[in-house]
């Protein structure tokens, strides 16, 4: 049986740091190990070795921690080239010390196959040797595998504190040149406190996650946000195929929200390219066949991720425009950060069975003096997921379906979901550029159009067989949906409702539908999801009422689409009606009805709320009062 003692096997590849970083040659390129993986040990002596290097390329992927060859005083020794702008490097890029280049993660193995970007050198980090002579890169698989099996030199910092992780993360000795052995504890990435914004868009986020769904869904803040709102809203058997996690993936794993058999493909297990947490993360994930790390060329890659069943793609932004142009790169001409994976996953999801792309930002920067959702991308903002691409953005105030949506749509949903001081001034905005039409009525509300405190949903019998209608807060991009619902309706609902026999609906009386404030006003809709997608919502039922300050007590109206009424849905709109209005404090509701409208007559009688009715000879028309 052959024995462990690596550096006996392998003492003729044993050198210390300075050797090793001795044999890197003026003018090569030097790939690093990616976040927390990078081996921190060789970055130091290779900057101490700065005195006798020149014109010496670093490329990465992402780096934490110290940098100290982006120094300004190393800047004629050595030039980082990074795929995604960190803070570390942030300085160095915006004063032109340093170079970075966009891409899609997916791509970027290619460059160094191809040659594209050829590698003279990889400094890595790796586990000790097994008894077979594989090391394994651990946490960082990404594109530090492709770029160690592309350099012309390898150099290893051998880590006994690197995790052994599952997959392709094993580099065999045979291919590195020299074995640095030095211990240390691998760089932690800590996540920063949840804000109350944030805590709201992981929850409105986690509202478009299904049972079953595989995540992409990343570090930071959001990811601890969006992993919170998914355990507490008890989802059964979803997945996870990221590029990258943190600590947030074990509370997901050991609630049993996530059981990855239903995804697709690679089922059973976590699927990522790099991971980036605390000691307790890499403890997890050591040995753990749960998990499969593999290279960027494959986590990332589109063809790959849509095998995914309900693959659900969560990024950010830093700029949104009203046509749904994403900028999550710069700020103006200043690189903030990357490409990263967002468009792998965007077009990845997209084409999954079932799938979603969402984009979170908050709705202001600058503590609030400045929207994120603008009219126009800032000068310098490049464009990183097309207004072609986008499907779903989400502030704390909502979110914004844009997929398959025009741009008048588009531009309703989006100032819907901007900061409440923005909103109407983004609407001016869309008037000059002839994004909506110059009539269209200010937006009231000052809160979300999306309170889950609104919402209900109940199963009904319709004309297909049982469906699931979901009561919820009108919304401005509702309005070619009100329109569809009035067109499918009879002339005698249309004239009972109107109380005229109208051939068409004027922009301004539909308008009216959503013109409220939710203060003393409320409309709400009936919705069904279209040939079975929930982001395709169908319109059947609406209601709304419209306090009269004076007696506290408010005029309400309903009407449900021909087809789906004796069927309990008016009843279930109006008690969530009345529930609202109870909740605000209002007395009770007054309706007008015709005298000839029978069916709503005998509803009113049969909702158990009626208090008085009266018949108005001179108006035609019953007045009834309800209480709440």
């Amino acid at each position: 049986m052959v024995t462990n003692n690596w550096t006996e096997r392998y003492k003729d590849k044993i050198v210390d740091a300075t050797h090793a970083i001795k044999q890197i040659k003026r003018g090569t390129r030097i790939l690093l190990g990616t976040g927390c993986g990078i081996p921190h040990h060789l970055v130091k002596e290779l900057a101490a070795n700065a005195d006798r290097m020149a014109d010496n390329e670093i490329v990465h992927l992402l780096t934490i921690g110290d940098t100290p060859s982006a120094d300004p005083k190393f800047q004629s020794q050595f030039r980082h080239n990074t795929f995604f702008v960190s803070d570390n490097i942030r300085e160095a890029v915006s004063e032109g010390r340093a170079d970075y280049t966009p891409a899609p993660l997916s791509d970027i193995p290619h460059f160094f196959t191809s040659r594209r970007i050829p590698l003279d050198v990889a400094l890595i980090q790796v586990s000790p040797p097994d008894e077979f002579g594989y090391c394994s890169l651990g946490i960082s698989v990404d594109i530090t595998k492709t770029g160690a099996e592309s350099a012309e030199l390898v150099i290893a910092q051998v880590n006994e504190r690197m995790p052994v992780t599952h997959g392709e993360s094993y580099l065999h000795v045979k291919d590195i040149d020299y074995l640095v052995p030095h211990t240390e504890p691998l760089v932690e990435f800590e996540e920063p406190e949840v804000s109350e914004r944030t805590a709201l868009i992981g929850k409105y986020a986690a509202r478009l996650v299904e049972n079953e769904s595989t995540l992409e869904i990343g570090i930071g803040t959001l990811a601890r946000a969006v992993t919170d709102n998914l355990i507490e809203g008890e989802l059964q058997d979803l997945g996870i195929h990221t590029e990258m996690f943190s600590n947030s993936i074990i509370d997901l794993l050991e609630s049993g929200v996530v059981t990855n058999q239903k995804k697709g493909i690679n089922n059973g297990r976590v699927t990522a390219s790099f991971a980036m947490g605390s000691s307790k993360l890499y403890e997890y994930v050591n040995n753990n066949p749960t998990f499969q790390f593999k290279e960027t060329s494959y986590v990332n890659d589109p063809a790959v991720i849509s095998q995914n069943k309900k693959m659900v793609a969560i990024n950010t932004a830093l700029e949104v425009d009203l046509t749904g142009q994403v900028c999550a790169d710069s700020i103006g001409y200043k690189f903030y950060s990357g490409i990263g994976g967002q468009v792998d996953f965007i077009r990845g999801a997209w084409q999954s069975e079932g799938g979603k792309a969402i984009i979170c930002l908050k709705s202001t920067a600058l503590n609030g003096t400045v929207s994120k959702i603008v009219p126009r991308l800032s000068e310098g903002a490049g464009v990183v997921t097309t207004r072609g691409d986008v499907d779903t953005i989400v502030t704390e105030y909502g979110f914004a379906t844009l997929r398959g949506r025009t741009i008048r749509e588009r531009v309703l949903s989006l100032i819907a979901i901007a900061h409440p001081d923005y909103r109407n001034d983004l609407l001016e905005a869309a008037k000059k550029m002839r994004y909506v039409f110059e009539d269209q009525v200010p937006f009231l509300a000052r809160g979300t159009y999306f309170p889950i405190e609104y919402e209900a949903v109940r199963e009904f019998e319709g004309p297909d067989g049982p469906t699931n209608v979901r009561v919820r807060l009108i919304r401005p991009d509702d309005a070619d949906r009100i329109k569809h619902l009035f067109y499918s309706l009879s002339e005698e609902s249309i004239f009972f409702r109107f109380l005229t026999p109208l051939r068409s609906l004027r922009r301004q009386t539909l308008q009216e539908f959503y013109y409220v404030d939710q203060d003393s006003d409320i409309s709400l809709v009936g919705v069904i999801p279209e040939n079975g997608d929930p982001e395709c919502e169908k319109i059947v039922a609406a209601g709304r009422y419209l306090l009269n300050p004076r007696t506290n007590q408010a005029e309400f109206a309903l009407l449900v689409q021909d087809e789906y009424q004796n069927k309990g849905i008016g009843t279930f709109l109006l008690t969530q009606m009345m529930r609202i209005a109870k909740s605000k404090g209002v007395n009770g509701f007054i309706a007008y009805v015709h005298p000839k409208n029978v069916p709503m007559i005998d509803f009113i009688h049969r909702t158990g709320k009626l208090i008085e009715s009266k018949l108005s000879i001179e108006d035609d028309q019953y007045t009834f009062t309800l209480k709440l």
